[in-house]
């Protein structure tokens, strides 16, 4: 085993830990021994854990935590990144010192995570950083990113669409706007009144949510709309149709609506998440970070995203 490590108690670590399912309230932060790679792992000492909505909706209770295959006691967070400082026997492509991100099901909060980089799931994955992308960053890119381009697949946005996205400001949000314009699609972005300048920079044009939407999309694009993703729940799904999208162009992450696809990041083509490393490592795609906390604060960092109204990501630094 190859090992290299300079953190002072890399015997021991720091990570959140859930005795009971609930909300942000049951995260508390306790002293651990530090997991060890096996053979076929890597040990990573994480930097950076992002967090998404998935995080605090498979812990909130124990019906939901065991469809994730979940139980107690359980982690925290699912997208980490860092820098390896373990490598168990017969792995290769990975050595002490390199940058990585990925995901780790539950338990990214944490000084140190295990993962096997050759298991192929994204729960358990491990990719290396591009030079120029700082860990905060990585650290959000793998569940938002994966999503985004799964929906996006899903719905074949191009440059002849026009694409409504629904909470286009939310974390999955700005990889979906973002990726749609790279596509080169037009979008028009749901969101809050105070999101609209936020929208506009990622290069939506942005229309409000709720009574009357499908009026004023219908004022904004009156050649008519051809695709639709639904971020937040059905709404835009439904006004969607109601602006006759074909039900194969409309695509919803976290609701189900008949007849229409709904789509899932674990099913994003191979490879899209180190494209959108590349992407982001270019220039040519950006990740609002809305907030960072020390992970002391974990508490108040998961009850800002459980809000569902962050204009981009909060990320958790260790």
């Amino acid at each position: 085993m190859q090992e290299q490590s300079d953190h002072p108690s890399a015997g021991r670590g720091r990570a959140v830990r859930l005795d009971s399912f609930g909300g942000p309230e049951v995260l508390d932060i306790r002293e651990v021994p530090a997991p060890q790679a096996g053979p076929g792992q890597v040990r990573v000492r994480v930097t950076a854990a992002g967090l998404n909505p998935m995080d605090w909706i498979m812990t909130a209770d124990a019906d939901t935590a065991a469809r994730f295959g979940l139980s107690l006691p359980a982690g925290f967070g699912t997208d980490y990144a860092g820098v390896v400082d373990q490598v168990g026997d017969g792995v290769t492509g990975f050595a002490p010192g390199d940058r990585v991100f990925g995901g780790a099901l539950s338990r990214a909060v944490a000084d140190f995570v295990v993962i096997d980089p050759a298991g192929g799931t994204a729960a358990n994955e491990a990719h290396h950083t591009p030079d120029g992308v700082d860990d905060r960053t990585a650290a959000t890119l793998t569940i938002a990113g994966r999503t985004a381009s799964a929906a996006l697949a899903a719905v074949g946005a191009g440059p002849d669409d026009t694409v409504l996205i629904g909470g286009a400001a939310g974390g999955v949000g700005v990889f979906a706007v973002q990726l749609a314009r790279i596509a080169g699609a037009r979008v028009i972005g749901t969101g809050s009144a105070t999101s609209s300048d936020f929208l506009r920079d990622l290069g939506a044009e942005p229309v409000a949510y709720g009574d009357g939407l499908a009026d004023r999309v219908r004022a904004l694009a009156p050649g008519g709309v051809t695709a639709a993703i639904d971020l937040h729940g059905t709404e835009t799904a439904h006004v969607a149709r109601e602006l006759g999208v074909p039900d194969g162009h409309i695509c919803t992450i976290a609701a189900q609506v008949d007849g229409v696809a709904a789509a899932n990041g674990a099913n994003a083509a191979p490879g899209a998440l180190e494209e959108i490393a590349r992407l982001v490592a270019a220039g040519r795609l950006r990740v609002p970070i809305a907030a960072s906390f020390p992970i002391e604060r974990i508490r108040r960092a998961a009850e800002l995203q459980a809000g569902r109204h962050v204009h981009g990501k909060v990320v958790i630094d260790l």
